[in-house]
């Protein structure tokens, strides 16, 4: 008898080896992979500038590292105390003068965007379909709310059809540069509308990556979670994000889709030495 639904992810007709340049993007999930490559051996970068949970802000970021994008003193939110904050990326960026801030973010960016430009492989995490903008200015949606007043900002859930709407051209721009986008659904549950908002919002989101099928390559981390892991056990101790056995067997079947014997094996040795590196002998 069978207790599970294990998912089969197949094999990918173009592997992942130790050669490729891979930047990753995307929710806190993409960290846990990232982490895992680096690990592991493989030449990558992943979210340096902080996670980004919804489509339109990766979308954004994204968008500015093709365009060249650089920061003004000018571009910024600033708080009650006079603290200037960006707010397309983690709260770290922030400063009582925004002209360091914006030197701050343009070296950032600088760096993102060689490592961006090097990438062949662009894997991107999708969070969630529930987006910010700011009060007045509903074009603009933030990557993250610095803590700033709820009264700030305007929450709503963004269509399927917008997210495609973005991200459409914006995947075939990418892959006219030469590069693979892979494509996820973070695991990771976001509460704030409750179970069934969630499940809405992961929705959304499994729609549109169905939609970019054609231009992405979709690997089913969501999928994995909820249908094959499927057990409270496999959650942190918050119930909202993935344990590390969760995240390394979602890993695992990355593996299982992407990587050649040879790679594979490579990754183990990295893994291996990375181990015997971090041990501390006890005296």
């Amino acid at each position: 008898m069978k207790f599970r639904t294990e998912i089969e992810v197949g094999k990918s007709a173009s592997p992942i080896t130790h050669d490729d340049s891979i930047v990753l993007l995307g929710s806190c999930f993409s960290d846990n992979m990232g982490s895992r490559l680096q690990r592991d051996g493989f030449n990558v970068t992943f979210n340096p500038m902080g996670p980004l949970y919804n489509p339109i802000s990766i979308a954004r970021v994204v968008t500015g590292l093709l365009d060249g994008r650089t920061y003004r003193a000018d571009d910024f939110s600033v708080d009650a105390e006079g603290v200037s904050h960006c707010l397309d990326f983690a709260s770290r960026y922030q400063n009582s003068d925004p002209h360091v801030l914006a030197n701050t973010l343009n070296d950032d960016m600088a760096a993102l965007r060689a490592a961006f430009n090097a990438a062949g492989i662009i894997t991107l995490t999708f969070g969630s379909s529930v987006i910010y903008t700011l009060s007045g200015d509903v074009g603009s949606t933030v990557g993250n709310c610095h803590k700033f007043p709820a009264t700030h900002f305007k929450r709503m859930a963004v269509s399927v059809d917008d997210i495609v709407e973005v991200w459409r051209p914006l995947a075939r721009r990418i892959i006219s540069c030469g590069k693979r986008i892979l494509l996820t659904v973070s695991p990771i549950r976001h509460l704030a509308d409750g179970l069934h908002g969630n499940e809405l919002s992961k929705a959304r989101l499994l729609l549109a990556a169905d939609a970019l099928g054609d231009l992405v390559e979709y690997f089913p981390a969501y999928e994995i979670m909820m249908d094959d892991l499927r057990d409270y056990r496999f959650y942190d101790r918050d119930l909202k994000h993935p344990s590390d056995v969760a995240c390394d067997y979602i890993y695992e079947k990355f593996g299982e889709r992407y990587f050649s014997r040879e790679t594979a094996g490579m990754a183990i040795a990295h893994r291996e030495a990375a181990r015997k590196a971090a041990h501390r002998q006890i005296i």
